[in-house]
């Protein structure tokens, strides 16, 4: 008699870094492209992708959102060291950062 195969207990999707989840993506999308997910499975891999492509771009969003507050942060600060005159010169408004 032939054994089921279970599968393993999985890291819940919001517990896994970006890094992870990605990897775990990309293992369940080779899988699928060999022929190697038994077709009793499929449907659970398929839903477990989902829901780390998911967390992904919640993951991204939230980075992106971060990261403009950052940037914005820094531009106001950047308006504030203009000298009283009104110049721009030495405020670095020529540069993207």
């Amino acid at each position: 008699m032939a054994e089921k195969k279970t599968s393993p207990k999985k890291t819940p999707a919001k517990k896994l870094s970006f890094g992870e989840a990605v990897g775990e993506v990309e293992k369940i999308l080779a899988d699928l492209e060999q022929d190697e997910i038994d077709i009793d499975r499929l449907s659970e891999e398929v839903r477990r992708a989902v829901e780390l492509i998911q967390v992904c771009r919640e993951k991204l969003e939230k980075t992106d959102t971060e990261v403009r507050g950052l940037v914005a942060g820094l531009q106001q600060s950047g308006s504030e060291d203009e000298s009283p005159n009104g110049s721009e010169e030495g405020s670095g408004k020529d540069l993207p950062f």
